[in-house]
C-alpha cells in the first residue's frame, strides 16, 4: 500500500507527539512525586513542632516521635500524652498515612505504565546525543539505511540513526546503534541530532520530497555539513544538487553501472568491492586532506615527501583544492595546501601514513579499522 505525502505528515505529527505526550507525562510524575514528599517532610516538620513547642519535648524526643507516628511502626508513646497531645497524634497518623499513600500510588502508577523506564531511556538517548561530536547521520533505516550503518559500524565510525517508523528503530536498538525516533525533515529531530557538531548526513528516505526537505533543513543548520542523499530519479537528482547535496546518489543508475562492469570487467569489479566494502579487506582506499598545520610535507613534491618508501602505500590520485584531478601523480607532483591524496594501501601502511602527514593530529583522518 502508498503511503501519501498527508498521511505520513499525519503520522509523523502522531510520533512526536506520542514521545512529548510521554515526556510531560514523566515530569508530570515527578513533580507529583516531588510535591508527595515535600507535604510528608511538611508534616513531619509539623508534628515535631508540636512536641515540642506545645508538649515542651527536647527536639530529638519531638522528632523520634514525629517519625514512629507517621511511620505506623506501633511504638509506644516517648511520653504520655494528654486528650490534646492524642487528638493532635490521630491527626499527624491521618496525614502521614494520605502523604504515604499519595506517594506509593503515584510511583506504583508510574512504574505499571512505564514512565519511569520510557523517562529514563530518553534522557539516556538526549545524554548520547550531547555527547556526539564530529559524527555521522543516517536518515532512513531501510535496508539502504541498514547496509550504511553496517558499514560504519565495521569502521568503527560514530554515528547517529533516525527514523519516523517504530519497527525500523527497533532492530538499530537491538543492533546496539544509537537510534532516535523522529521526522528527519524537522529542523527540531536535526538539533536533537546534533546537527551543528555533526560532519556528515546521509538521507536514505524512501520519498524523494523528504531527502529533499532533510538537506534543506541540514544545510541551513549547518551550512559546511556534508550531505549525502539518495534519489530515486535522475529529476530528483538534479534537485538535490541545487538544493546543496554534495553528493546525490541514485541506486537505480548507480546499481546499473556497477551491473554492467561487473559483465563487462568482472576481475577489476570484485577487485574493487573488495577495497571498498567488507569488514575483512586486505587493502584500504582512504582520502587525506593535506593541512597546512600539521602537514610537514607542504610544497615538497612526491619524490622528495617519499611517501611511498616510508610507508609503502600508493598515491592513486590527488584532487587539488580548486577540484582539479589528477590522476596517477608522479614524483615531480608537488603537494599543496588542501589537496586531497586518494591512496591505497594495506591497514599498517595507512595508519603509518597518518601518522607521516600528520604528526600532531594522528587521530585525523580516521585509521582504518584493523583487519
Amino acid at each position: 500500500m502508498v503511503r501519501t505525502n498527508t498521511e505520513t505528515g499525519l503520522v509523523n505529527t502522531a510520533l512526536s507527539n506520542s514521545q512529548l505526550r510521554i515526556q510531560q507525562q514523566y515530569r508530570q510524575i515527578q513533580r507529583e512525586l516531588l510535591e508527595g514528599i515535600l507535604s510528608l517532610f511538611f508534616v513531619f516538620l509539623l508534628g515535631t513542632g508540636w512536641y515540642h513547642l506545645v508538649e515542651g519535648w527536647h527536639w530529638v524526643e519531638a522528632a523520634y516521635m514525629s517519625v514512629i507516628t507517621l511511620a505506623t511502626v506501633g511504638f509506644m508513646e516517648v511520653r504520655p500524652l494528654g486528650d490534646r497531645g492524642r487528638i493532635f497524634t490521630i491527626v499527624l497518623i491521618v496525614l502521614g498515612v494520605m502523604s504515604i499513600g499519595y506517594i506509593v500510588n503515584r510511583f506504583t502508577d508510574a512504574l505499571i505504565q512505564g514512565y519511569f523506564q520510557e523517562g529514563l531511556r530518553l534522557q539516556r538517548l538526549q545524554r548520547q546525543m550531547e555527547s556526539l561530536s564530529g559524527h555521522y547521520i543516517i536518515c532512513g533505516f531501510g535496508r539502504m539505511g541498514q547496509q550504511i550503518a553496517a558499514e560504519f559500524q565495521a569502521e568503527k565510525i560514530p554515528f547517529v540513526v533516525a527514523d519516523s517508523e517504530t519497527e525500523p528503530l527497533q532492530i538499530a536498538t537491538q543492533l546496539g546503534y544509537t537510534a532516535l525516533q523522529g521526522d528527519a525533515t524537522r529542523d527540531e529531530t536535526l538539533t536533537r541530532l546534533g546537527i551543528q557538531r555533526a560532519t556528515c548526513l546521509i538521507t536514505a528516505l524512501p520519498s524523494d520530497a523528504e531527502n529533499l526537505y532533510t538537506v534543506l533543513s541540514a544545510k541551513t543548520l549547518n551550512p559546511k555539513i556534508r550531505a549525502i542523499a539518495r534519489a530515486s530519479t535522475e529529476e530528483a537528482l538534479v534537485k538535490l544538487q541545487r538544493a546543496g547535496a554534495d553528493t546525490v546518489v541514485s541506486p537505480y543508475i548507480t546499481g546499473g553501472k556497477r551491473m554492467a562492469a561487473a559483465a563487462l570487467r568482472p576481475q577489476v569489479m570484485d577487485f574493487v568491492d573488495g577495497i571498498l566494502s567488507g569488514g575483512s579487506r586486505t587493502f584500504y582506499i582512504e582520502e587525506f586532506e593535506l593541512d597546512p598545520e600539521n602537514c610537514p610535507y607542504l610544497g615538497q613534491t612526491l619524490g622528495e615527501a617519499r611517501l611511498r618508501s616510508q610507508c609503502g602505500v600508493l598515491v592513486l590520485a590527488i584532487r587539488r583544492v580548486d577540484g582539479t584531478p589528477i590522476v596517477g601523480p608522479t614524483a615531480d607532483t608537488v603537494l599543496m595546501q588542501g589537496d586531497h591524496l586518494i591512496c591505497m594501501g594495506t591497514a599498517n601502511q595507512i595508519r603509518h601514513l597518518n601518522q607521516i602527514l600528520f604528526p600532531m593530529r594522528s587521530d585525523l583522518p580516521r585509521p582504518p579499522k584493523q583487519a
